[in-house]
C-alpha cells in the first residue's frame, strides 16, 4: 500500500539499568528492568518499521553505548532518522519532538512512547490514516493507568500545550484530552492500551504477544532465571 502521509514519532529513553523503568526495577532490579524496557522499545521500533508512513523518527534520551542490547538498538535505529531530545520538562521535550519531526519531514506527526510493545502496525496504519483525514485536528490514545500511549497532530506546533501538561499523574490523560479538545475542533480516540508500568502490567501485556516477540521472551527469560 502507499505510505500515509504521516510521520511515526517514538519518544524513547535509553534502556540503561539504573535509569530505566526504575519502578519496575524496584521489583525486579535495576538490569531486568532496564532489559524489558530494551526489548519493549525493540519490539515498537518493528511495529513503527513495519508500518507504511512517510517518516520515521525516534526522539531519544541517554547513552545508547550504556544500554541493554546496545547492539540490537543501534542496529534497529539505524532505520530511523534519530533526534536528540531538548528541554527542560518532559512536557517540553515532548512537544520539541512534534516541532522537529515536522520540520524533518511536513505533515501530521503520530507520537508514541517505549511501553507499549503490544502496538501492531495494523493499529499504527489506522490512526496515521486517520490523523490525515481533512476534517481530523488530532488523534488520542488513551492508556489504562490514567496517562496516555499516543498523540497525533496534524499540525505540531499545536503541540507546545504538553509543556502546561502535568506529566506522570494519574489525570494526564484527562488533563491532555481536555486541552485538545479545547483548542481543537476534532479530535478522535485511539483505543485504549496498558503502558508497562507495574508487575501486573509486565505479565498483561507479554500474555497477549506473539511467542516470538522481545518483549514475552524476555519477561519469560526473567521467569526462568529469577
Amino acid at each position: 500500500m502507499s505510505p500515509v502521509a504521516c510521520t511515526l514519532l517514538v519518544v524513547a529513553k535509553a534502556p540503561v539499568a539504573g535509569v530505566a523503568k526504575t519502578r519496575l526495577a524496584k521489583i525486579y532490579g535495576p538490569t531486568a528492568a532496564a532489559a524489558l524496557a530494551a526489548a519493549a522499545l525493540l519490539d515498537t521500533l518493528l511495529a513503527v518499521e513495519a508500518t507504511p508512513v512517510s517518516g520515521r523518527v525516534v526522539a531519544l534520551t541517554g547513552d545508547l553505548a550504556d544500554a541493554q542490547r546496545s547492539e540490537e538498538l543501534q542496529a534497529l535505529l539505524g532505520h530511523f532518522t534519530v533526534i536528540p531530545q531538548r528541554g527542560a520538562t518532559f512536557g517540553d521535550r515532548l512537544a520539541a519532538a512534534h516541532e522537529d519531526a515536522q520540520e524533518l519531514v511536513p505533515g501530521p506527526v503520530l507520537q508514541i512512547g517505549m511501553d507499549t510493545p503490544q502496538v501492531s502496525p495494523d493499529a499504527l496504519t489506522r490512526a496515521a490514516t486517520r490523523l490525515v483525514q481533512p476534517d481530523v485536528d488530532a488523534v488520542f490514545g488513551p492508556a489504562t493507568d490514567g496517562g496516555w500511549w499516543a498523540l497525533g497532530l496534524a499540525t505540531a506546533g499545536h503541540a507546545g500545550f504538553l509543556a502546561g501538561i502535568a506529566m506522570s499523574q494519574p489525570d494526564t490523560g484527562a488533563a491532555t484530552l481536555t486541552a485538545l479538545r479545547a483548542m481543537l475542533e476534532s479530535v478522535e480516540l485511539l483505543p485504549m492500551l496498558t503502558d508497562v508500568d507495574t508487575a501486573d502490567d509486565v505479565e498483561e501485556v507479554a500474555g497477549g504477544l506473539a511467542v516470538d516477540s522481545h518483549f514475552r521472551r524476555a519477561v519469560e527469560e526473567r521467569r526462568i532465571t529469577g
